[in-house]
C-alpha cells in the first residue's frame, strides 16, 4: 500500500514522500486495513520504529475534526510537537502545565499535544473543548500499568469518552502480554506484531562472547579498549587490574560497535554508573563534539554540567534526570545529528524521546527500591533493547544483555527468551482512587455513589475487577473523603429500592472543589490547609518564606530530596535554629526522615528565591540541575495550590505571593 493511495490532501501527500515515505510498513497497512483512516478506534501494539508515527498521524489527519495527542512525558510532548508541526496546514498546540485551568485556547488548533495530567486537569476544570474532539490518540498505553501515572491516563480516558460520544481512540503501544484487554476495554480493534524494518537480535554476553537469539556468536575482546597518555608520556592501560568486568565488557562492545560506523547506548542502573561509564568511555577515539561540548558549557557553569560537556568533547554523553532540562535535550539532538557516539543512561531514556542506536548495551538489570536490589520488568528492558537498529541507517540492530557465567543462563530466560508482563491497572491503588473520586464528582460527573461506580465503570480498573468489588471500593472511599472534608453526603433522601445507600448526594464541599481544581491529591490539600492554619496560631514574626516551604515541601506531591549521611547533622542543626517558623515541631514528625528531606527541599527552595544561582545550589546541597529545576516547577505549582486555598480559608499570607514573584 502506498502513501499516494491515502484519503490524504495532494500537499501531505507530498510532504511524506519529500520525506521518503512512499509503501507502508505491514503494521501500518494493517491498521488502514483495520480503519484507522475511517474513524475506527484502533490499538496498536507493535515494536519501536515500526511506524507507530504515522499510523497516529493518519487518524488525526483524516478524523474530520481536532485531534488528541496525549504523551507520558513532557519530553516526549515537545518532540512529538516538532514533528506534527512539519505537516503542511495543519496547526498544532502543545499545553503540559497550567494545571488549574481549562486552557481554552487549545480549542484553535487542528493538534493539541498534551500530557494525561494536563487533559486530566482541563476536563476538571470544565474545558469546553474536549466536547468537539473527532480524534484522541495515546501513546505509550501500556504505561495504564504504572504507578501514579496509570490511573490518571486511564481516568482521562474513560472521562474523554464520556465527554466526547463518538471520539475515535488510538492506543500506541509497546509490545505487551495482554493487548487484547486494553483493546476490548477501548472497543477497539487490534494490529499486533512484532515486526520490524530493521532487524533486531538480541543476547547475553558472558566470559568474553555474546550468544545471539538468532544463534549466532560474537567475541569479545575486553583489552581493545584503547591506551591513554599519563601525565609522564607514559602509556595508561584502559582496563587496569582491578577494573570491573562488566563495564570493560560494555566498553568492548560500545566500541566495537562505533568502529563499525554505529552508535551505541549503554544503560546502567543510576546517575553515578551513567557517569562514571561516559567517564570511562571518553577515553576510547570516538572522535571530537566541540560545538555540541561549548553550547552545554554555556548552559551552566554547574560540576554536572561540566562534567557533561568534558564527556561530550570525546563523544560520549551521560543522560539522568539530575541532569537540566536543556542539558537533555541538548544531548539528545546531538545523539540523533550523530554528533555524538555513545550515550550512557538510566532506564528512563528508553520509555521516553527517540534516540535510536545501533547496539544497546543493558549492563545493569536490576535497580536499587527500598527493600534492596530488585530485576527490573521485562517490558522496561525490552523497551531498551527495541531503541536497537535505526530504519534507513542501520543494517540491523543489536542488544546485550552484559552477564557471567552464573548469571547467563537466568538473564536469557528472565528477559531473551520471555513475553513482557500483562498492563494491570493501577488504579486500584486507594491514593489513586481518593484523588479521581473526588475529580468525579468535584467536576459534577456523579452526585450519588452508584454515579461514581458508574464512572469508574469506564476505566480500565472497572474492567478488570468484579462489580461487588468496586462497590465496596467507592462506598469505602466516599467515607474517606468526607473524613477528609473534602466531599458531603446528604442521606435525607433515604435509601434506594435496593436498600443500601448507593443513592445518597454526594458533592464536593468548597474545600473539595478547590482542592481538585488546583489538580492536587486530597492528602496534600489536607497537608497546605493544616499548614496555613498553623500559620494563623503562630507569632507573626516567626512566619516566613521558609514557613511557607515547610509545609509545601511536606506535602505528598512534593518530590522527596535525598538526604545523605554527612549532610543529616547540617539538617538537623538548621531545623532546630528555625524550629519557631516550622509549622510541625521536631518532635511531632510523623516520619521524621522524611519530614527531615521536607526541610531540606524548602532549605534549597528558599535561598533560590534569596538570589541563590544554580551552581551554589547544586554543589552546596549535592543535587543535580534537573532536580532543582524540578522542584521549583513543583513549589510553582503548590504555591499556586495554596495561594488559592489560602484565599478560600480567609487566611492571609502575604509571604505566598512573594515567594511565587520569586521563583
Amino acid at each position: 500500500m502506498r502513501v499516494r493511495d491515502l484519503p490524504l490532501s495532494a500537499a501531505l501527500r507530498d510532504h511524506y514522500e519529500s520525506q521518503g515515505v512512499e509503501e507502508l510498513y505491514p503494521p501500518q497497512r494493517a491498521a488502514v486495513e483495520a480503519g484507522v483512516t475511517e474513524g475506527a478506534n484502533l490499538v496498536a501494539a507493535i515494536p519501536t520504529a515500526s511506524g507507530k508515527t504515522l499510523i497516529a498521524e493518519l487518524a488525526m489527519l483524516t478524523a474530520g475534526g481536532p485531534a488528541l495527542y496525549i504523551v507520558p512525558l513532557r519530553a516526549l510532548a515537545r518532540e512529538k510537537y516538532e514533528t506534527f508541526s512539519e505537516l503542511p496546514g495543519v496547526d498544532v498546540g502543545i499545553s503540559t502545565g497550567d494545571f488549574d485551568s481549562p486552557a481554552e485556547d487549545l480549542a484553535a488548533y487542528d493538534i493539541v499535544v498534551a500530557t494525561s495530567e494536563k487533559v486530566d486537569s482541563a476536563i476538571r476544570n470544565g474545558a469546553s473543548w474536549v466536547g468537539d474532539l473527532a480524534c484522541c490518540v495515546v501513546d505509550e498505553v501500556h504505561l495504564l500499568g504504572a504507578e501514579g501515572r496509570g490511573p490518571t491516563l486511564e481516568v482521562t480516558l474513560a472521562n474523554l469518552r464520556r465527554r466526547a460520544p463518538g471520539l475515535q481512540l488510538v492506543a500506541l503501544s509497546a509490545t505487551v502480554d495482554n493487548p487484547d484487554e486494553v483493546a476490548a476495554w477501548l472497543d477497539a480493534d487490534l494490529v499486533e506484531t512484532d515486526w520490524r524494518p530493521v532487524d533486531l537480535r538480541t543476547g547475553v554476553y558472558a566470559d568474553g562472547v555474546v550468544d545471539f537469539d538468532d544463534g549466532t556468536e560474537l567475541p569479545v575482546d575486553l583489552d581493545r579498549g584503547a591506551d591513554t597518555v599519563g601525565a609522564d608520556g607514559g602509556s595508561v592501560p584502559a582496563a587496569g587490574a582491578d577494573a570491573d568486568t562488566d563495564t570493560e565488557a560494555t566498553a568492548a562492545l560500545v566500541v566495537d560497535a562505533v568502529e563499525a560506523g554505529g552508535q551505541a547506548l549503554a544503560f546502567v542502573r543510576s546517575r553515578r554508573e551513567a557517569e562514571s561509564l561516559a567517564e570511562r568511555l571518553a577515553r576510547e577515539p570516538f572522535g571530537a563534539a566541540e560545538r555540541v561540548a561549548d553550547e552545554l558549557r554555556e548552559l551552566d557553569g554547574t560540576t554536572t554540567g561540566r562534567r557533561l560537556a568534558d564527556c561530550v568533547e570525546d563523544g560520549v554523553a551521560f543522560h539522568h534526570a539530575g541532569l537540566g532540562s536543556d542539558h537533555r535535550v541538548a544531548v539528545e539532538n546531538a545523539f540523533r545529528d550523530r554528533e555524538l557516539a555513545v550515550i550512557c543512561a538510566t532506564p528512563t531514556l528508553a520509555a521516553g524521546v527517540n534516540v535510536p542506536a545501533r547496539r544497546v548495551v543493558v549492563r545493569d538489570q536490576e535497580r536499587y527500591t527500598d527493600g534492596g536490589m530488585a530485576p527490573l520488568p521485562v517490558l522496561e528492558v525490552h523497551q531498551m533493547c527495541g531503541r536497537a537498529g535505526r530504519p534507513h541507517l542501520d543494517p540491523f540492530g543489536e542488544a546485550v544483555l552484559v552477564g557471567d557465567g552464573s548469571t547467563k543462563d537466568d538473564l536469557w530466560e528472565r528477559y531473551v527468551g520471555a513475553d513482557p508482563e500483562a498492563v494491570e491497572s493501577k488504579l486500584r491503588d486507594r491514593a489513586a482512587l481518593r484523588t479521581h473520586v473526588l475529580s468525579t464528582v468535584a467536576a459534577g460527573f456523579a452526585d450519588t455513589r452508584r454515579g461514581v461506580r458508574d464512572a469508574l465503570g469506564a476505566t480500565f480498573y472497572a474492567h478488570q475487577t468484579p462489580e461487588d468489588d468496586l462497590s465496596g471500593v467507592v462506598h469505602a472511599v466516599v467515607a474517606e473523603l468526607t473524613d477528609m472534608g473534602m466531599v458531603e453526603v446528604d442521606s435525607s433522601e433515604g435509601d434506594d429500592a435496593e436498600g443500601d445507600d448507593a443513592q445518597d448526594r454526594l458533592a464536593a464541599t468548597p474545600l473539595g472543589s478547590q482542592v481538585s481544581r488546583q489538580y492536587v491529591t486530597p492528602e496534600t490539600g489536607v497537608r497546605l490547609v493544616e499548614g496555613l492554619e498553623a500559620t494563623a496560631e503562630m507569632d507573626e514574626g516567626n512566619v516566613t518564606g521558609l514557613t511557607i516551604l515547610e509545609f509545601v515541601c511536606d506535602s505528598p506531591d512534593m518530590q522527596d530530596t535525598y538526604l545523605g549521611n554527612r549532610e543529616r547533622a547540617d539538617m538537623y542543626q538548621f531545623a532546630t535554629r528555625h524550629a519557631a517558623e516550622f509549622t510541625t515541631a521536631m518532635g511531632e514528625a510523623d516520619e521524621f526522615e522524611r519530614w527531615l528531606e521536607s526541610v531540606k527541599t524548602a532549605r534549597i527552595l528558599y535561598e533560590w528565591t534569596e538570589g541563590a544561582d544554580v551552581e551554589t545550589l547544586v554543589e552546596r546541597y549535592r543535587i543535580g540541575p534537573g532536580d532543582l529545576e524540578s522542584r521549583i516547577e513543583r513549589a510553582e505549582w503548590l504555591l499556586g495550590a495554596t495561594d488559592a486555598l489560602a484565599t478560600l480559608l480567609d487566611i492571609d499570607r502575604p509571604e505566598i505571593g512573594a515567594l511565587r514573584a520569586r521563583l
